[in-house]
């Protein structure tokens, strides 16, 4: 029987079995350029939010640590040096394109050694139970299409004590603020998209992706929901950006 339930991509309502595939063509789009735009898009600002992440993270040596939607690998690179051949990172993307992109990038830069790649949907993560220390998915959250699911499967990975670290988008607590963002988002991002990436939509729909995702409170009631303790936020950049922390009991 077809699944007639429906989910948001972007500001378009799409059938929910279709989600995944149309957020893979975004990606496999921009896989290539990912990282000149973040920069670009960013100002080089998330290498910030991504530093701090690091810092809240807890990570030691000898850690295991799994970095969902990892991408190019910013975070996995920084946890491979922090927890040393004695412990194990895993980067972990639902898509094709950027998991290669990431492993490419890694490998050149030598950090393979106690790391593993794995192509994995977040709602339903391939590990044992009890497997991490951390658990990091920086800007990939809004992206999934049953976010209450794939928090529950994060939670049945982590060790007890571990902790979930969601870096992402939020909603800047600033109406002056919120207004400026909006403009950029909306007017200029699709307009850099199409002249670094030449794809404006994949950016038009990164920008309305933001919209779409859950604000601080609601996203921290969601992990609350999920069986997290202890759940938190901060807030960066004005609250463009926010940084949500829970731990397993």
């Amino acid at each position: 029987m077809a699944n007639d339930k429906t989910t948001h991509f972007g500001f378009r309502q799409v059938d929910e079995d279709d989600k995944a595939s149309l957020v893979a063509g975004v990606f496999h789009s921009v896989a290539s350029r990912y990282d000149l735009m973040n920069d670009l898009m960013s100002g080089g600002i998330h290498r910030i939010w991504k530093r701090f992440t690091i810092e809240v993270s807890g990570v030691r040596p000898g850690h295991a640590v799994l970095d969902i939607a990892g991408g190019t690998g910013d975070l996995a690179l920084k946890f491979s040096r922090i927890v040393g051949d004695k412990g194990m990172v895993v980067l972990a993307d639902i898509n094709e394109s950027m998991l290669a992109v990431g492993r490419d990038r890694l490998t050149d830069r030598g950090a393979i050694g106690n790391m593993e790649f794995t192509q994995c949907d977040a709602e339903s993560l391939p590990f044992d139970d009890d497997s991490f220390d951390c658990i990091t998915i920086a800007f990939g959250l809004r992206n999934v299409t049953h976010k209450e699911k794939a928090l529950e499967s994060m939670l049945r990975v982590l060790k007890p004590g571990g902790r979930l670290l969601v870096l992402e988008f939020s909603r800047p607590g600033n109406a002056v603020l919120e207004k400026l963002y909006d403009a950029y988002s909306f007017k200029l991002l699709p307009v850099m998209g199409k002249l670094v990436a030449n794809d404006a939509e994949s950016y038009r729909y990164l920008a309305e992706s933001i919209r779409m995702h859950p604000d601080q409170e609601s996203l921290k009631q969601m992990m609350i929901e999920a069986g997290f303790s202890r759940c938190e936020f901060y807030n960066m950049t004005g609250g463009v950006v926010a940084l949500h922390r829970g731990f397993k009991p």
